[in-house]
Order: C-alpha cells, then sequence, then structure tokens
C-alpha cells in the first residue's frame, strides 16, 4: 500500500501555457481516488506523471513517502491500465498476463501461481489459452486489469479504461473494478474518467479538474472531496454543472433580503420570490444571484388547480412553466419546462407523469435542496 502526495506539480508543454497548474493533493493508503473533469483538463497528463511517463515542469510527487521525480516507471511501485488495452496480439491471455513478471526474472512458478489466481477473481481461468482476438472488449479489459493486478503493486492507475466498451459492459466492468479495488484494498488506486456517473459510483474521493481560464486564473483543481460532498456542496458554479446528470437548472435572480438564514431572491423571467437557506452575509440587495435548482429536487409537477396544490403544500416553492418536451426512459421522465423567456428548466419525475406538450403546470421545489451562485460563479455557502 502507498500514499500519494502531490506538491506544487505544474506541467507546461514548451512554451505554451501550463497544462497542469499548482497541484496540491493528498491521496491516501487504499483510497479510491478519481481524476474527473472536462476533455483537455490534464486528467490523463497527472496520472501520468505519478505512473512516470510524463515529467513535472515544477514541483513534487512522493509515493509511499519518498519524492520519486527521478525514478523510473518500473520502479514506482505502479501498475498501469490504458485506455487502449495495448494486449501483445501473438501471446495468449495468460502470456499477455504474465509477460511483465517474466521481463522482471520471476521465476516460472511464481508467475505462473500469480496469473492464475488473478485470472480466477476475474473470472478468465477458462480463456487463458486464448489470444486477444478471440476475446471480446470486455475480456481484453479484464486481461488488461489482470496484467495489472499480478504485479501486486502499491498503486494501480486506471487511464479512461471504460471508454472503449458499449454500456452494457461499462456498467458490468465499472462493478467489477469496484469489487477488485476491496478485494485488494492493500492498494491505492487513482482512475481517471470523464464520465460523472463512473466517479460517484466508484470513488471515494473525486478530484475535479478544470481546463481554460478558470484553471488559468483559479488553478486545476475546481474541488476536491467525496462524491456526496461535490453533490451537495458544490463551491462553484463549474463544479454543481458538472456533477449531476441531469445536470443542475440555473435561473438569474436579484437578491430581494438577506437575513437569518435567509435569502429571498427574485426571479428574473417570472418574477417569483425564492427563499433559500443560506449565509446571505456577503450579499447586497439588488445584486445578481444564480438559484441551482437539480431536476430530481422538483417534488412534484401539478396540473389543474395550483392553488390548492400550494396550500396542501405551503413548505415547497412553485414555478409556473409550460411543458414542451417529455423524454421518458421507463422508469422516470425529465420534463423541459419553459417560461417562454428564454429560460428552460428540466424536472424529473415518475416514469408515468401525466403530463403532454402543452400542457401549463406549477413545478414544486424545496428551497432548502437549492443552492446559490454569484455571477463570478462562486456557491453563497449553504446552511446544512
Amino acid at each position: 500500500m502507498a500514499a500519494i502526495t502531490l506538491k506544487g506539480v505544474t506541467k507546461a508543454y514548451g512554451d505554451h501555457a501550463p497544462v497542469l497548474r499548482g497541484i496540491d493533493l493528498d491521496i491516501g493508503k487504499n483510497e479510491f481516488c478519481v481524476f474527473l473533469g472536462p476533455s483537455g483538463c490534464g486528467k490523463s497528463t497527472l496520472l501520468r506523471i505519478i505512473a512516470g511517463l510524463e515529467d513535472p515542469s515544477s514541483g513534487d510527487v512522493q509515493i509511499g513517502g519518498r519524492v520519486v521525480n527521478e525514478v523510473p516507471p518500473a520502479k514506482r511501485g505502479v501498475a498501469m491500465v490504458f485506455q487502449s488495452y495495448a494486449l501483445f496480439p501473438h501471446m495468449t491471455v495468460e502470456q499477455n498476463m504474465g509477460f511483465g513478471l517474466k521481463l522482471s526474472g520471476m521465476p516460472a512458478a511464481e508467475i505462473a501461481n500469480r496469473v492464475h489466481t488473478a485470472a480466477r477473481t476475474l473470472q478468465l481461468d477458462a480463456l487463458l489459452k486464448r489470444k486477444p482476438a478471440a476475446l471480446s472488449g470486455g475480456q481484453r479489459q479484464r486481461v488488461a486489469i489482470g496484467r495489472a493486478i499480478v504485479r501486486e503493486p502499491g498503486v494501480f492507475l486506471f487511464d479512461e479504461p471504460l471508454s472503449n466498451l458499449d454500456a452494457m459492459l461499462r456498467s458490468q466492468t465499472r462493478i467489477e473494478i469496484a469489487k477488485l479495488h476491496r478485494q485488494f484494498a492493500q492498494a491505492s488506486t487513482v482512475y481517471v474518467t470523464h464520465d460523472q456517473v463512473e466517479a460517484m459510483t466508484l470513488g471515494d474521493k473525486i478530484v475535479l479538474l478544470r481546463a481554460g481560464a478558470d484553471a488559468e486564473r483559479l488553478g486545476s483543481i475546481a474541488q476536491v472531496g467525496s462524491p456526496l460532498d461535490l453533490y451537495h456542496r458544490p463551491n462553484s458554479r463549474f463544479v454543481a454543472e458538472f456533477i449531476g446528470s441531469p445536470k443542475m437548472n440555473f435561473l438569474e435572480a436579484v437578491v430581494e433580503s438577506a437575513r437569518g438564514g435567509q435569502v429571498a431572491v427574485r426571479l428574473a423571467t417570472s418574477n417569483d420570490v425564492v427563499n433559500v437557506s443560506a449565509d446571505g452575509a456577503s450579499l447586497h440587495i439588488g445584486q445578481t444571484v444564480y438559484l441551482g435548482i437539480r431536476p430530481e429536487h422538483f417534488d412534484d409537477v401539478v396540473t389543474g388547480d395550483t392553488d390548492n396544490a400550494r396550500r396542501s403544500s405551503p413548505e415547497l416553492q412553485t414555478l409556473r412553466r409550460e411543458v414542451v418536451l417529455i423524454e421518458r426512459l421507463g422508469e422516470h421522465s425529465y420534463l423541459h419546462l419553459d417560461d417562454h423567456a428564454g429560460t428552460t428548466v428540466v424536472a424529473k419525475q415518475s416514469g408515468d407523469a401525466a403530463v403532454q406538450p402543452g400542457t401549463r403546470v406549477a413545478a414544486r421545489f424545496r428551497p432548502d435542496a437549492c443552492h446559490l451562485f454569484t455571477a463570478d460563479g462562486s456557491a453563497v455557502p449553504k446552511l446544512h
């Protein structure tokens, strides 16, 4: 097992702007840490720096308490699973899994023992004599994972290992990776993905990276925390928008009042007033803010007598909108609600929601589930 510490890591190529800026990060022993972010934010580059396949332009990389900037990849005690399977086509599964151990000079009997143990864990024992061409995509990815397991590393590194698989195989292999991490709990795992569902379901810790002008101004790391920390307590609009599917709805508003842990905001397009539990000490009357509501935080979407509905649940806030599109996905539906002023919100409802496009509705939500963000994208702290 090995903890990983990054101190002031920056990476630039030539005279171009840095890809990574000021990375300070601790990844604990046995921790499953996910690097998440949009394309171009440096996720894979940071993983390759940990692996030793890239050198940092500045800063230190520590694995197991020692600085490894000058240590070659083979001596760092890490094993990497790439996006492409990188299997030797002329070798069998057994030979592919054991090849690295053979190069290291390990006795054949020990190699065979490790390969067969890993094959049983990955349900590959019936495929050991096959070559990669005779395997499915999911089986090839498991062989690549097995090749990493047999090395018994202190750190597993995964670089978008599921991106080449179809949806069903991605789901199955994601579950297998989670089980493997628990089974090989002595090793830390760093996993790169652009898929926030993978990040939320696999990670003990998510490191959300940003790219572009915000990264140049604020640094590459947007937020670090558990999946539910980033979901419930995003520190910026960028984080709130990136975590969650579909993404959070944002409605422009102005501050009406801010006192006693309650902030009242008036929506710009509909004139509705919404009361949010938030620390409004830094806000002032008339300030432009953005109200964030996740699609899943709409309790219901009501047609008919909306005034009676409000009286039956006075704690709920109401938005009046017209249904312009319904995405029916079986278990649930996504209702796209338009205010005819250029703003559409998405509300998640049950799969058999009895509404039709063109219907005028009242979408009701709990203000304690809402978020507020200032015009520069900073989050207004929630009080719970």
